[in-house]
């Protein structure tokens, strides 16, 4: 890495270039490409403890006292700092190097860029801001919520029954599988119950967190009061009486560390109201929760464009499809494609999604009769969502992974079954050495409660099924484990 960026006395030049980045050090402003990335101060305080290290290693404690030089805080406040700044560099995370126990490299090449380093669209960006606040002399963003880049297709019936429900309780879990739109639902909802609340409505991302014990660090920065909340008494405190909504979206991999703190919170502040996403219920406190379902299919006779229209998934993948090929054109054989491709998709928006981008490229009639294959096929998602989000596979791979080994095998077996179950069918079709009959239906009942298993009451008997997407998926684990001959000559 050049040190030339870097004066021998320490100083820092206006800006300081590293791959496709510049930061502005007189305005403490990180560009990426000339547009700005959103940082909080925390964030550029670490980033630039790193760069003043000049490649060599800063200590983590050398980073605590830099950051935060008048409180003590916990190393995982910091852990935080670091997953924010990487989630920021993208594709150029691998800049900040980990020094297993004791620090941080910064080790990109550093230079120093011409004196203008915004491009005019950044350059407007700021302009507006300036003005947007010298309206209001003191005024501050009382949300985060990211502007929406489209419509949303097919929901107005479920977002007035969660505006019902968060007007009514003070914890609100939208539950469903993964793709089912949970995160697009909240944010939506956000937007419109704005006015709401005079504090405000703040978005924390938990997605990309591996660790619970930086859920608290990631709700305090997010607020802005990363100083003062080092537990969850202290967060609730630091918030008063404040009148705001906080979301917590994709709580399922920190569960725990996400119930404990919100039950706190909810318990010290009368004024707050929490929405959490997830593919299962937090179990804490008077939750709420509300099964996100899935969009509506078309029957199988509906071949009709105007038919199809008339229901949200086809109105989705057509959109979609339509915006990624404007050439496209819908006729009566391309509506039937399309209601197939929705109806073998469950209505799951974001296998949708992932399925117009590929029938812009192949053909609706092309994918229709090849959507069996859907887990190899439905690999176009945006470059830009999480890697879980980029493929079906990965969506279905982030709550398998999530399983207990129990209900891991439990669901493989299930697969096995072209429709519907009894619990007793499934008792006797999974039970096998690893998994005891006895304990087929807790694993049952918790792939109900996660989301992967739809338990239907509509006879006196319940029954169960696997989604098509998830059974497509179990089958293919169930070939992997080597278990699928077995279980299919127990199932005949």
């Amino acid at each position: 890495m050049s040190s030339e960026p870097v004066g021998s006395d320490g100083a820092l030049p206006r800006a300081i270039g590293f791959g496709r980045f510049t930061l502005l050090t007189y305005s403490r402003e990180l560009l990426a490409d000339g547009a700005p990335v959103p940082l909080g101060s925390r964030a550029i305080d670490v980033l630039f403890a790193l760069i003043e290290g000049r490649g060599l290693l800063v200590t983590k404690d050398e980073l605590l006292t830099r950051v935060w030089p008048t409180t003590c805080v916990e190393e995982n406040s910091l852990q935080f700092q670091i997953s924010t700044l990487r989630k920021a560099l993208g594709e150029d995370r691998d800049f900040i190097r980990t020094v297993s126990g004791r620090g941080y490299r910064f080790v990109a090449e550093l230079t120093t860029p011409a004196p203008r380093a915004r491009t005019h669209q950044a350059d407007a960006a700021f302009e507006g801001v300036g003005r947007e606040v010298a309206e209001v002399p003191g005024s501050k963003p009382h949300h985060n919520i990211p502007a929406a880049t489209s419509d949303l297709i097919g929901r107005e019936v479920q977002l007035e029954d969660i505006a019902a429900l968060v007007s009514a309780n003070r914890l609100v879990t939208l539950v469903g599988a993964g793709g089912i739109g949970k995160t697009r639902l909240a944010l939506e909802l956000g937007r419109r119950v704005l006015e709401d609340f005079a504090d405000g409505v703040w978005i924390v991302e938990l997605g990309p967190l591996s660790d619970p014990a930086l859920v608290l660090p990631a709700i305090a920065s997010t607020l802005g009061l990363d100083d003062t909340a080092t537990s969850p008494n202290g967060l609730a405190k630091a918030l008063g009486s404040k009148r705001m909504l906080l979301v917590l979206d994709n709580c399922e991999h920190l569960i725990g560390a996400a119930a404990v703190i919100v039950e706190a919170l909810l318990h010290a502040n009368a004024s707050l109201q929490v929405v959490a996403t997830s593919r299962e219920p937090l179990r804490a406190e008077a939750e709420w929760v509300y099964r996100v379902p899935s969009l509506d299919v078309p029957p199988e006779a509906a071949e009709e464009i105007a038919e199809l229209m008339r229901h949200s998934a086809a109105r989705l993948f057509i959109a979609r499809t339509f915006a990624a090929e404007p050439g496209s054109h819908a006729d009566t054989r391309i509506g039937a494609a399309a209601a197939k491709i929705c109806r073998r998709l469950d209505g799951i928006p974001l296998a949708i999604e992932l399925a117009a981008a590929t029938a812009a490229a192949l053909g609706v009639e092309w994918l229709a009769s090849r959507v069996d294959d859907q887990l190899s096929l439905l690999t176009d998602g945006r470059r830009t969502a999480p890697t879980r989000q980029q493929t079906l596979r990965g969506t279905l791979d982030w709550s398998y992974d999530l399983l207990s080994e129990a209900e891991r095998a439990v669901m493989r077996r299930l697969a096995v079954f072209g429709g519907d179950f009894t619990m007793e069918e499934a008792s006797a079709v999974a039970a096998n050495d690893d998994v005891a009959a006895s304990q087929v239906p807790a694993s049952v009942a918790n792939l109900v409660t996660k989301s992967l298993v739809v338990r239907d009451d509509s006879q006196p008997t319940p029954r169960f099924r696997l989604l098509q997407t998830m059974r497509a998926y179990a089958m293919s684990k169930l070939t992997e484990s080597g278990e699928f001959d077995s279980v299919a000559q127990v199932y005949a």
